[in-house]
């Protein structure tokens, strides 16, 4: 099987062997593998057999139905395995896979398919029966949970009349179902603030997060359909189908006149703001053609699509919106950030290029907090956007923010030794300097056992190896007090430094490392251990 000879052959013959078993063993080994195969995750066992239990055109769910995992094993002839680590089950090789991708013959529909069935089970009178709540119990529908997650998502790729009848269905009644709980909670996370159990999410809001046009249009016939209506979070329809980028939704519900399509959220993120972060072009060019859409207009903390785009690294989006005469590139938010501010932070390099060829565009620019572009870039360790950056005369290389920290220092701290490097070929960089409390970049290194980064630091003439904070702490005191042996070691083989040097509090390192019960920094530091002379 390694080799990849005469597998398709193998894989082919098998399938028919599983078709052969007739009656409910041909089924059940067959869906198994169409779910596996198409499913949008792993499934677990239990998932599984749930799913093979489901009867299409059934108002209830019969638990006699389960077929036990042994039974699937067998019925599928050794093509699929359990994982019992993640207690998942998958196909048996990788190449099983490929070779059912080469063969789409094999199942004519699976996603509609999956998607019939997922819809049955949301609408069985066991899974409408679950109230809402913040801990709902769901032992025994163990899956309701991918149901509610990816119905839609199969609904959309195939959608039979079948999938169509049975999606109206959920979504018509969707007000309080289970299943909008769910999904939400899966994409808004600890967002959906106090709302509750009160999930105010209606059924023209899941279908167009999910982007099925079928559903959306015949929705929109419906007299108690509100196309510009908000959900829990103040979202529109328009703002789902734009976040997830769906072009055709989005054009159906321009199409409608009460549409609002600047309409901003709670947060007063408008459709754009969402289009934008999450690099939708096509939906950008489309909201971007309305004049009631401000393209520049910032959300609650100010920041603005450009500014979202430029955080997510989209540079397509990037393009498309400075084209636009009313689009500040430079635009600071209400924490003084800009857009290459957000870029640098990310390590988005082609962001920061486009941003850099705006005469606009300040590249030195501080935030509230004193931090530069440079300095969010050195202390998350993008080397190439640091180099960007340093290429532009406008860039203090030194500049330190509001608490006196340098980009250098910022560095050092997160053990990023290749933007130490390129910092340090800088003539205008100190490489002792400290911060407002007299922490300097060797300290920092030393403090968070970065050996490399403090033997690149001792290289340089300026760094004193002994030079102590506002309170006395030395570089040797940090090592021994957090048990880093070797870069106890690297200091104490330097003239400099004072093994016994106590801070304000009169701790030596020693006494440190002692505290913390670091055995093998006490064995270093001990020979050194200042010895009081006798009393006379």
């Amino acid at each position: 099987m390694t080799n990849g000879l005469g597998l398709g052959d193998a894989y082919g013959a098998t399938i028919e062997r599983i078709k052969a078993q007739g009656g409910g063993k041909s089924r059940l080994g067959m869906e198994a593998l169409m779910w596996i195969s198409h499913s949008e995750r792993p499934l677990r066992a239990i998932e599984l057999c749930h799913a093979l239990a489901v009867e299409l055109g059934s108002t209830g769910f019969n638990s006699r139905n389960i077929p036990s995992m042994s039974t699937l094993v067998s019925c599928c002839q050794g093509l699929i395995t359990v994982d019992k680590e993640a207690s998942t089950v998958r196909l048996v090789h990788f190449t099983l896979q490929e070779y059912l991708s080469a063969h789409p013959n094999i199942f004519t529909t699976p996603h509609s398919s999956i998607a019939e069935i997922c819809l049955t089970y949301l609408n069985s009178e066991q899974v409408k029966a679950i109230p809402s709540g913040w801990h709902p119990d769901l032992s025994n529908t163990p899956f309701l949970e991918y149901c509610s997650s990816y119905w839609g998502v199969h609904a959309k790729r195939q959608l039979s009349d079948r999938a169509r009848s049975l999606s109206l269905e959920l979504l018509q009644g969707d007000e309080g179902h289970i299943s909008t709980q769910l999904l939400l909670r899966q994409v808004e996370g600890p967002r959906l603030g106090n709302s509750g159990t009160n999930f105010h999410f209606s059924g023209l809001h899941h279908a167009s997060f999910f982007g099925i046009s079928e559903v959306v249009a015949a929705l929109m016939e419906m007299e108690c359909c509100d196309a510009n209506g908000g959900d829990f979070g103040g979202h529109s329809p328009l703002s789902w189908a734009a976040r997830n980028g769906h072009e055709e939704v989005v054009e159906i519900l321009l199409g409608q006149e009460v549409v609002n399509p600047d309409k901003p959220d709670v947060y007063s993120k408008t459709p754009l703001l969402h289009a934008a972060g999450n690099g939708h072009e096509e939906v950008v060019k489309i909201l971007l053609g309305l004049e009631a859409v401000n393209p520049n207009k910032p959300d609650d903390d100010g920041q603005t699509p450009l500014s979202y785009a430029a955080q997510n690294g989209h540079q397509g989006v990037m393009k498309i919106l400075l084209e636009g005469e009313d689009v500040n590139p430079d635009e600071p938010d209400r924490r003084g950030r800009t857009p290459l501010s957000y870029a640098a932070t990310n390590g988005c390099e082609g962001v920061a290029k486009i941003l850099l060829e705006r005469d606009e565009v300040n590249p030195g620019k501080p935030d509230r907090w004193g931090r530069t572009p440079l300095s969010y870039a050195a202390s998350n360790g993008y080397e190439g956007v640091v180099k960007i950056l340093l290429d532009r005369e406008e860039v203090n290389p030194d500049e330190p923010a509001s608490w006196g920290q340098t980009p250098l220092s910022l560095a050092a701290e997160e053990g990023h030794k290749g933007v130490v490097k390129i910092l340090l070929e800088r003539e205008e960089v100190n490489p002792d300097k400290p911060n407002s409390w007299g922490q300097t970049p060797l300290s920092y290194a030393a403090e968070h056992g970065y050996e490399g980064m403090v033997k690149i630091l001792l290289d340089r003439e300026e760094v004193n190896p002994d030079k102590p904070t506002s309170w006395g702490q030395t570089p040797l005191s940090f090592a021994a007090e957090n048990g880093y042996e070797r870069v106890v070691k690297i200091l104490l083989g330097r003239q400099e430094v004072n093994p016994n040097k106590p801070h304000d509090g009169g701790t030596t390192p020693l006494m440190y490392a002692t505290e913390r019960g670091h055995k093998k920094v006490i064995e270093l530091l001990k020979p050194h251990e200042a010895v009081a002379p006798r009393a006379t």
